[in-house]
């Protein structure tokens, strides 16, 4: 990271770190659906730590879970020193949903991701409550706002 990625307090602005995830799920997201897929939603996106300028970063993505047309991407930041050697410590981690897309921007399918340790099933699982828990937010807003009296 340079002095251009900083802000105000001298460390790595959290939107640098954010395009980083964005464009590491991304990637993860469109090898795994075999062709592009696109940025639905963020969640969950964590701070843990600040990075600082000079900091090696690392962006480690995955698919977590497939559903027909979309898929969860879990991802891990992590930093180190680039003139220390102890290890890279996480800095952040983040969530997202990623919708597999034709030539047209349509909806296209995606291979469904296959659990191969006792680890990956569990992010498949916990992938499936944030999927519910997206869901039902959704739906609760949108009943709200329907609630709403029309303002024309």
């Amino acid at each position: 990271m340079t002095a251009g990625d900083t802000n105000l307090l001298g460390t790595v602005h959290g939107g640098v770190i954010m395009k980083l995830v964005d464009d590491a799920a991304g990637a993860v997201a469109g090898r795994h659906s075999g062709g592009p897929a696109v940025t639905a939603s963020m969640d969950e996106m964590a701070f843990l730590s600040p990075v600082r300028v000079g900091d090696l970063v690392h962006v480690h993505a995955q698919v977590n879970w497939t559903g027909r047309t979309s898929m969860e991407v879990g991802v891990r930041v992590m930093a180190e020193r680039w003139n220390e050697s102890t290890p890279a410590q996480q800095v952040g981690s983040a969530y997202l949903v990623f919708a597999a897309v034709d030539a047209d921007g349509k909806p296209r399918t995606v291979p469904p991701v296959r659990p191969d340790s006792e680890r990956n099933e569990r992010r498949f699982k916990e992938a499936q409550i944030r999927r519910t828990h997206r869901l039902a937010r959704r739906r609760a807003i949108k009943e709200l706002r329907a609630q709403e009296p029309d303002e024309s």
